[in-house]
């Protein structure tokens, strides 16, 4: 059975939040999808993901206030334009976009540190998204 691609990450989704959100969300244990918010996300987007870092002043465009995501789409968080947007999916080789292509900077990643032919980098960056939206669905405004 084929499953479509938007269907593959709705799935994988579900899958993180339930086997990692709850775990993340306690007090005093780690959590990653902060962690990775954090380490990429913030100096844009603020540490408070309303859109207000501290790299603000050099962008052309304000960033998204990303806790207002699903209120912005009806109650849902729109979790397949934002793998896609975090991917990197759809943007022209040498096209203008303020936010980095977090897929292409994965995948680099996963070529310099999963060596040998039995990794599985597409499921590290795979994984790394996920983790990031995971978040990004914890802070939204309700």
């Amino acid at each position: 059975m084929k499953y479509s691609h938007a269907t593959k990450v709705a799935a994988s989704l579900v899958a993180l939040a339930i086997c990692s959100g709850a775990a993340f969300a306690q007090k005093g244990k780690f959590d990653s999808g902060k962690d990775e918010y954090d380490s990429n996300c913030a100096v844009c987007h603020g540490s408070d993901a309303k859109g207000k870092g501290p790299y603000i002043e050099f962008l052309r465009l304000a960033p998204t206030d990303l806790t207002t995501l699903a209120k912005r789409n009806g109650g849902v968080l729109p979790v397949n334009r934002l793998y896609e947007t975090i991917e990197g999916a759809n943007v022209p080789a040498h096209g203008s976009r303020d936010m980095p292509i977090w897929g292409g900077a994965y995948r680099a990643e996963a070529r310099e540190f999963l060596v040998g032919p039995n990794q599985n980098r597409e499921g590290y960056v795979r994984s790394r998204i996920l983790t990031l939206i995971d978040y990004l669905n914890r802070v939204q405004v309700r």
